[in-house]
Formats: C-alpha cells, structure tokens, sequence
C-alpha cells in the first residue's frame, strides 16, 4: 500500500491540548490562573505594547523632524588649490581627467570652488562654478566651460 498525504498524522505527544486556565481552584490553573497574586500583570487593564513606564517606542521616535528635497543635485568639489597641485603643468582640464585623478568619482556632477590660489592656465570643464573659482582661473589665464 502506498503512503499518502492523508495517512500522515503528527508523532505521539507532539500536538498538546492547550491549557485552559482559570476554571476554579480545583484544576491546574486555578484562581490567579498563573499570573501571580496582585500587581499590574495580574490585571487585564494594561496595553501589550506598554514598557513599565520607560518612554514608549512610538514616543521616543521623532514625528516629522525636518524635510530631504529629492530634486537636490550633490556636487562633488574641487578646490582651485588641488587643481593646481594635481594639474601643475596646466591646459585641458575635464572631469574625466579629475575622476583619473582621484579627485572626484564618476557619475556625478562637479562644482569647482574658489579656496586656494591657482597659477598655471587651465581650461577647466565641469558642471558649475563659483563666482570667485571663475574670476581666479580668468587671472590666471585660463577659461571655463560649464557642461
């Protein structure tokens, strides 16, 4: 005879009737019904969530704290200090050329700021510039292009 789905039961003493308390002091979880004499376990009056008078979780997570615009643009920076320091020989700077130097990572867009001095002439070529970046490399010598 072959086995069948409906020939299989649960193994001896793994299925257990479950424990009705608080039917009378004669039974097996009588009069308290395991929760002990007094106090508030012994009530039914407390919420399931409730921590003993700690702050409660869904009180201690802040509401609305602050906004995140999801049309913001990340720059990532370059100093006029690193460019001369990473370009010294001057000429055609892009980000690409930044991104093989390690100055920024690719994918993003880049801004160049005005900290630092720059004395080489470069033709710089990135997403945006400061004022005080584009007056610092016009002195120099050198241009932009904003892409």
């Amino acid at each position: 005879m072959a086995l069948k789905v409906h020939h299989l039961r649960p193994a001896p003493g793994a299925k257990t009737a479950k424990t009705r308390v608080g039917r009378g002091e004669g039974g097996k979880g009588g009069k308290t019904a395991g929760r002990g004499t007094k106090g508030t376990g012994a009530r039914k009056g407390t919420p399931s969530n409730f921590e003993g008078g700690q702050m409660p979780l869904q009180m201690r997570i802040p509401k609305l704290r602050g906004f995140k615009n999801p049309f913001r643009v990340e720059f990532q920076v370059v100093n006029l200090d690193k460019l001369g320091s990473l370009f010294p020989q001057g000429g055609s700077v892009g980000v690409d050329d930044l991104v093989a130097a390690g100055a920024v990572r690719s994918g993003q867009p880049v801004k160049v700021l005005g900290n630092g001095e720059i004395s080489v002439a470069v033709q710089v070529t990135a997403n945006a510039f400061s004022t005080s970046a584009k007056d610092k490399i016009a002195a120099a010598g050198g241009s932009t292009t904003e892409v």
